[in-house]
């Protein structure tokens, strides 16, 4: 099956890189994007926001076809979840790597600006649950690969029209919560509960890492990615 692989902030196609060998292993075609202006600056990139991402998933599926499945990362999982929306007669599954479905009006979070767009922060920035798993090799790594983000894709309001995205089958990838735990804690955010008790066929499994296995644990993440994709995986793609 086509895999199409959507970063979250600051990251592009190479941060799957020691996951797509094993999807291609188990018979996928793994396709990991760059966002638009990614990397780029101000001058370049102020005009692009979330639907342009969206876009840019939506334009792929297109090219490919389909049936495809989705696997967005933090907040590419606001990504994938629009494309669904847009194209969900084509898309397979869709996988949420330690992230949720957003309501309509959802957006990713809301970052300060340097030289108008939004910098990588720091791994200090984030909960140390977040980044625990991460060696310092790890971390000094992709700190110096990270890439700016154009300044409105993060707080940018994800337009979801319609409820076709909610017959999609969906896997959580949650780094820590198993399912009972996630269930009962989504079912206190308000619009997003309404958004998850939505979708009719949802499963939640415990990745037992931070926000970013595809460094900490990305044999472990390619591996339940295969399990994840297996129920479509005979399907022509």
């Amino acid at each position: 099956m086509d895999v199409i692989l959507v970063p979250g902030l600051w990251l592009d196609a190479s941060s799957w890189d020691d996951v797509t060998p094993a999807l291609r292993a188990a018979g996928h075609d793994p396709h990991p994007l760059t966002m638009p202006g990614v990397g780029a600056p101000a001058a370049e990139s102020a005009g692009i926001g979330i639907a342009d991402w969206v876009d840019a998933v939506v334009a792929e599926i297109d090219r490919l076809g389909g049936p495809v499945a989705l696997v967005g990362h933090s907040g590419g999982g606001n990504v994938v979840w629009g494309a669904a929306e847009a194209r969900a007669d084509l898309v397979a599954r869709v996988v949420f790597v330690d992230t949720v479905p957003p309501p309509p009006g959802g957006g990713i979070a809301d970052f300060g600006l340097t030289d108008g767009v939004v910098a990588f922060p720091g791994w200090d920035f984030f909960d140390d649950e977040k980044v625990d798993d991460l060696s310092p090799d790890v971390r000094a790594k992709w700190a110096a690969r990270a890439k700016s983000v154009p300044a409105r894709v993060p707080a940018d309001e994800i337009a979801l029209t319609g409820t076709r995205r909610h017959t999609v089958p969906v896997t959580i990838l949650s780094g820590g919560m198993d399912e009972e735990t996630f269930r009962t804690t989504i079912a206190q955010w308000g619009a997003y509960a309404a958004e998850f008790d939505a979708i009719e066929d949802a499963e939640v499994v415990r990745l037992g890492s931070g926000h970013w296995p595809q460094f900490s644990q990305p044999a472990h993440l390619a591996e339940t990615l295969v399990t994840a994709l297996r129920p479509r995986a005979e399907q022509p793609g």
